[in-house]
């Protein structure tokens, strides 16, 4: 064989090393090495000696590695195309043999298992390359095998591929024997067929799982033709595979005891691409009913279409059963049992739904945005009277049912919605929180009070220029800031790229994106001028609340305002309204919490008489810088009447983000907004735009709205990529850290005493803030914005903390290996 120096040659196969030699990049070296007699003849064939680096694919949420290429060249006689391809095997360090004859290609290929077969079809009087491609097809693993067949140049019209295809053939190469066109067609075969291939024998390890599942696993198309069902299927309901295989959902029994509109209202729901999950009598195929736990996952693929529907299903057990009155009772005992302590109550609004984390941290079922909102129970007693309200309402007459509608609309707009906070308990991480975050402090009783005096505002520093416009930015920050309107954009890179001028920076582009200076009637140069003002009262000392904070909650401000449930919401002056207020939300914030002012007695603490100490200051703060200086207020050309709408509207956003009423916002949100949306779903009203519209935009629901959105901005560091959440963690604990050493050496109340550098578990401390604060937020928003991305990254991150929290590691990161 004359291809190269490392080629074996038996009497029936060569073999190819793939080894690298330099004599072996040309065919014009090979072949003068080339003699008839070679002294290798006889010898058994050798084993591989290329190199074994495997390459690293994803498919789906699967990471596959995947081992260099084994190549089967089938040519009976030597020539410039067998040449070329066995040079290409090499220069890819590919896997090479090759077979003389069709006999001793099977016999290779059953020992070997290759990937990709390359046959020579030019010459029949040699062998039958069809016959030997469905004698390869004929064995079992073949069927993920890439089969070429290598065909003559046509002089004339070229003729059918389908007796090709027939055969079994993947793909034909008209003969080409320069060595580069043959590198160029395996490069394209291993990145296109034979990876397509690789990743479906990596399904076989799902339908493993589906197979090996107690839970039963119905797959049908996009018109719900049953396309497979599990063996736990098979037992729960009595069918055989082949009884279900081919029919339509329709042509199964139903049970008679699911309500006349329940089917309608599940595929109202799934046809929108939504999840369903709820309670479903089966009728088995002895007439018997089951109940039945369903959770119905529309699956889209090509064209943004769905085409499959994956149903699972488990039946209830006799614990499990209960009617709405139950279901009612259990929500409220365990709102009594919530208010008693922090840890109880958050177990109580878990143990409702099937929760996403359980104690392991592994990750459970979902249920559907419509299920979860309706099991939601961070409840404070009015929401108890409001669900007594409602389930009154049902069986009211109705003049008693309009009167208990009034009643509703007047609880919903009064300041009742703030839990119970309970004792201290045995979780000092989740305890420190809620305190430090939620209450105004520890007053100090002795004269000795801690000046923390309001400062002068900032002047633009002369060195902070930026460019006139969005177009003089230079190209590596443009560069940086390409996929700004992406969830996963990476603000720290950013900061780097300007070197801590990240809000004006991103402002710019964001503010021009929403065309906020068109809506303000203000050059860009007044914007420009303003973003840096803004930017230079934040404090670039703080680790955590500084600049890039802000343009970070600015970013998913952005990313909220494209969603297709806020923009029926919002106007353009609430778009407006929300971009400025995420942009100032925190100016001038000292690294230190409100509590920690009370109790240091503070100037600004006195000023705002210890309520929302540090969310007034930032915004009146804001108001102050941009009205003094025509050339940074951007407010100067709107009208009056306008700009005071504007004004209310930002203050009213900012003090939202105060956390001594996160509870509150959040329960308005679900009673007033998720759970009359969620009604209409499951009464098929889901069409009836003018009711969705009136729920959407009623103005005390577009507050609602608004006070939603900037609070999951503003603390939606545990749903950003893994990477991010690190880094956002590591920078609050490190000004958690700083405020405690600063207490101590005051001789302050230490409001959050687990934030001790020396004995501080980041990662509890990451899960409590996730348990308490971030879960049901984001459970309500995503039932309302849909994201689906931001609550897997959360997923994802509370894993990776209750890893560390199991392996008893305090850090960050864990230990190098």
């Amino acid at each position: 064989m004359g291809c190269a120096s490392s080629i074996h040659i038996s009497d029936r196969v060569v073999y190819h090393s793939g080894k690298e030699s330099e004599d072996s990049h040309s065919p014009q070296q090979t072949n003068a090495t080339q003699h008839q007699g070679n002294p290798l003849s006889g010898l058994p064939l050798k084993a591989p000696n290329c190199k074994t680096t495997s390459t690293e694919v994803q498919f789906g949420p699967m990471k596959l590695f995947k081992d260099p290429l084994q190549v089967l060249l089938v040519f009976a006689k030597e020539d410039s195309q067998s040449n070329g391809f066995c040079w290409a095997c090499e220069k890819a360090n590919f896997r090479c043999n090759m077979a003389r004859t069709p006999e001793s290609a099977l016999e290779c290929f059953l020992e070997k298992h290759h990937d990709l077969v390359i046959i020579d079809h030019r010459h029949s009087r040699h062998f039958d390359a069809e016959a030997l491609c469905r004698s390869i097809r004929a064995v079992n693993f073949s069927e993920n095998t890439v089969i070429v067949a290598v065909v003559k140049r046509p002089d004339r019209e070229e003729a059918s591929v389908m007796p090709l295809i027939n055969a079994g053939f993947n793909r034909r190469y008209v003969e080409n024997a320069n060595m580069m066109a043959c590198y160029n067609e395996l490069l394209q075969l291993e990145h296109g067929e034979v990876q397509s291939q690789f990743k479906l024998r990596a399904g076989n390890a799902i339908f493993t799982a589906l197979e090996q599942s107690q839970e039963g696993i119905e797959i049908t198309s996009e018109d719900q033709i049953i396309q497979y069902v599990n063996p736990a299927y098979e037992s729960i309901m009595g069918y055989q595979q082949g009884e279900l295989i081919g029919k339509e959902i329709i042509e199964v029994p139903k049970s008679e005891k699911n309500k006349p509109d329940l089917l309608e209202t599940i595929n109202s729901c799934i046809r929108k691409g939504k999840e369903w999950q709820g309670i479903y009598y089966a009728k088995k195929k002895n007439g018997d009913s089951v109940q039945q736990n369903v959770k119905i996952t529309p699956v889209i693929g090509q064209g943004g279409k769905i085409r499959h529907y994956v149903s699972l299903k488990w039946p209830l057990n006799d614990n499990n059963k209960s009617d709405k009155t139950s279901e009612r009772v259990q929500a409220e005992s365990q709102t009594d049992i919530h208010s008693s302590k922090h840890k109880d109550r958050r177990k109580g609004s878990l143990d409702v739904r099937s929760t996403s984390r359980g104690s392991d941290g592994s990750s459970q079922r979902r249920h559907s945005s419509m299920a979860r909102i309706h099991s939601m129970t961070i409840e404070a007693p009015i929401t108890k009277v409001i669900n007594i309200i409602n389930a009154a309402q049902e069986s009211s007459p109705m003049p008693v049912a309009e009167a208990l509608d009034r009643v509703l609309e007047i609880l919903r707009t009064t300041e009742l919605y703030s839990p119970q906070l309970g004792t201290k308990d045995e979780d000092p991480h989740t305890n420190d929180l809620v305190g430090g975050l939620m209450t105004d402090g520890l007053r100090r009783l002795s004269g000795n009070e801690y000046i923390f005096s309001t400062k002068q505002p900032h002047h633009i520093p002369s060195h902070l220029i930026t460019p006139l416009s969005l177009n003089d930015i230079p190209p590596r920050i443009a560069q940086t800031m390409e996929n700004e309107d992406s969830w996963d954009f990476d603000i720290f890179n950013l900061e780097a790229a300007t070197m801590k001028r990240t809000l004006t920076y991103l402002g710019l582009k964001i503010f021009s994106r929403f065309g906020v200076c068109e809506f303000l009637n203000c050059p860009e140069a007044t914007l420009r001028s303003w973003l840096q003002v803004i930017e230079a009262n934040y404090h670039s000392s703080n680790s955590y609340h500084n600049s890039c904070h802000a343009a970070d909650v600015l970013h998913a401000t952005a990313y909220f305002l494209c969603k297709e449930r806020v923009k029926q919401s919002l106007d353009p002056i609430d778009e407006v309204a929300a971009l400025i207020a995420a942009t100032v939300h925190d100016v001038d914030h000292p690294g230190r919490t409100n509590s920690f002012l009370c109790n240091a007695g503070s100037e600004l603490a006195v000023l705002y008489n210890d309520t929302a100490v540090l969310e007034s200051h930032h915004a009146a703060l804001a108001f102050q810088i941009t009205t003094r200086d025509d050339k940074c207020n951007i407010f100067k050309n709107i009208e009056r009447n306008e700009y005071r709408s504007l004004r209310q509207a930002i203050i009213d956003m900012v003090l939202a983000t105060e956390m001594t009423k996160h509870f509150e916002h959040v329960n308005k949100f679900v009673n007033s907004i998720n759970k009359p949306l969620a009604a209409l779903e499951e009464n098929g009203g889901s069409n009836d735009e003018e009711s969705v519209k009136s729920i959407l935009t009623s103005p005390e629901n577009r507050i609602l709205v608004k006070r939603m959105l900037i609070k999951c901005a503003d603390i939606s560091n545990p749903c950003r990529p893994l990477e991010l959440c690190i880094e956002w963690a590591g920078r609050i604990s490190e000004e958690y850290f700083a405020q405690t050493d600063e207490e101590k050496r005051q001789g302050l109340p230490v409001v959050m005493p687990v934030f001790d550098r020396n004995t501080c578990s980041i990662p509890k401390s990451q899960i409590s803030f996730i348990d308490y604060f971030i879960t049901d937020m984001f459970d309500a928003w995503d039932a309302f914005a849909d994201l689906p991305n931001l609550m897997q990254h959360l997923d994802n991150n509370f894993k990776y903390w209750k890893s560390l929290d199991d392996r008893k590691l305090h850090s960050l990161r864990p230990p190098p290996e």
